[in-house]
């Protein structure tokens, strides 16, 4: 209950992220990959040792390609994105890539998406997201719509759509931070990411708000008298454990990912972690304590 009762410590501290993160969004923006501005996508196989990914940036920099992004894949591959090839840039590809035929190369694959389709597909991640939170803002105010004392059921959806709003803007913010010092693009992935982390927050406030609805019905069927508060502080002691461990469950599956895993994923699972763990935050320390502070503020009115 002590969360609930010192709710006012944590909206500062909630109010202090968002700020942090809406700042770093704004001053360094976001670095959006060729999924979404159109440029190549090529991927290499070395006939032996691969080249050393600085080594092989030096050397497709001579060419003058523009936002180059070089990750492994397997032993012998490399995944490469740029932005659009020229004519003389793609002649020139094969050479550059085995450094004056030091290293053995064939270009298994060599994609051109245009600005069209990445344009398109922006919108799309955008579309994805906006009714990822409104279907989730209805589901919740159908599934409590039994529930409308001391707050309506479409305040448990709105709350939930203030924590989830706080689970992508956090992210964000570490992205463009992210992609400022080490050139990390927004792509496909990132949208999957994001989307992960909003159903995996969701579920943990779902069930915080599930035990102060039954909270409350256990109440009323025994005709318990008990201030809101203490009643939603008793909700988040039930299920604070459980929040826990299932996030330490996940976060500790991630680490493993991002530090054995190939490099392709690491910036899809350092995303992860960090919207896990927002996501555990907000369920925790925003959600029910902002139910709480409605209550409050809706008991004063009356």
């Amino acid at each position: 209950m002590f969360i609930t009762h010192h709710r006012r410590p944590f909206f500062i501290l909630t109010g202090l992220i968002i700020a942090a993160s809406i700042a770093s969004f704004a001053f360094f923006g976001l670095r959006f990959g060729i999924d979404f501005t159109g440029g190549t996508l090529a991927q290499v196989t070395y006939n032996g040792a691969r080249p050393d990914s600085l080594v092989l940036t030096q050397s497709l920099d001579t060419l003058g390609l523009k936002d180059i992004s070089i990750r492994a894949s397997g032993d012998h591959d490399y995944i490469i994105r740029s932005d659009t090839l020229t004519e003389i840039e793609r002649t020139n590809l094969p050479k550059a890539l085995s450094i004056e035929d030091k290293y053995p190369v064939t270009v298994s694959q060599l994609d051109e998406i245009g600005p069209t389709i990445g344009a398109e597909l922006r919108a799309k991640a955008l579309w994805a997201l906006v009714l990822v939170l409104l279907c989730i803002l209805l589901f919740i105010a159908y599934a409590f719509r039994q529930v409308s004392k001391p707050v309506s059921s479409w305040v448990y959806g709105l709350i939930a759509l203030v924590t989830l709003v706080h689970d992508v803007i956090v992210p964000i913010g570490f992205f463009a931070i992210l992609g400022h010092y080490t050139g990390a693009a927004v792509d496909t992935l990132f949208v999957t990411a994001v989307l992960t982390v909003l159903g995996f927050s969701i579920h943990d406030t779902i069930v915080v708000f599930d035990r102060v609805r039954e909270n409350l019905r256990i109440n009323s069927e025994a005709n318990r008298k008990e201030s809101f508060t203490e009643t939603a502080g008793r909700a988040l002691n039930q299920t604070f454990v459980r929040s826990i461990n299932t996030s330490l469950t996940v976060l500790f599956t991630l680490l493993v990912l991002y530090v054995y895993g190939p490099a392709s994923t690491h910036d899809f699972a350092l995303t992860l972690l960090v919207g896990i763990i927002a996501g555990t935050y907000s369920s925790i320390f925003l959600a029910t304590p902002l139910l709480v502070e409605i209550a409050h503020r809706q008991g004063k009115k009356n």
